[in-house]
């Protein structure tokens, strides 16, 4: 588990590289919000995770199957994941900002435009 990163996955450069391509600038792993999101756009106080999809356990994906051996270590580690996420969302929600999970396994272009159109406020299209 040494070799498993907490940051710069691939899944968050694809993203951060998208939004970049389209003049979105943002900070990243800001230490003084709760969870250290993956990027964050301050003044929309908006917080964006890049989750993937077996360490947060994305419902019904099927890159989200716990491993049969030590399935009790396993299901405790990843029921703890699930547990702070949940709890780092809402911290972010009181203190007025607006969590966002994109996850690794829905990463295409429709999910990425639908980003990029929340994230500089559009209504439409």
């Amino acid at each position: 588990m040494a070799r498993v990163r907490s940051r710069d996955t691939a899944p968050e450069l694809i993203v951060r590289r998208f939004l970049h391509a389209r003049g979105l600038r943002f900070r990243l792993h800001a230490r003084d919000l709760p969870g250290k999101p993956d990027i964050i756009f301050s003044k929309r106080r908006i917080a964006i995770f890049v989750h993937g999809c077996f360490w947060h356990q994305h419902a019904g994906c099927k890159k989200a199957k716990a491993p049969k051996t030590r399935a009790e270590f396993w299901q405790a580690k990843l029921d703890a994941n699930v547990e702070r996420d949940a709890s780092v969302q809402a911290a972010l929600r009181q203190i007025g900002w607006k969590p966002t999970i994109i996850w690794e396994c829905e990463i295409g272009p429709a999910t990425l435009d639908a980003l990029a159109r929340e994230i500089r406020g559009d209504q439409g299209t």
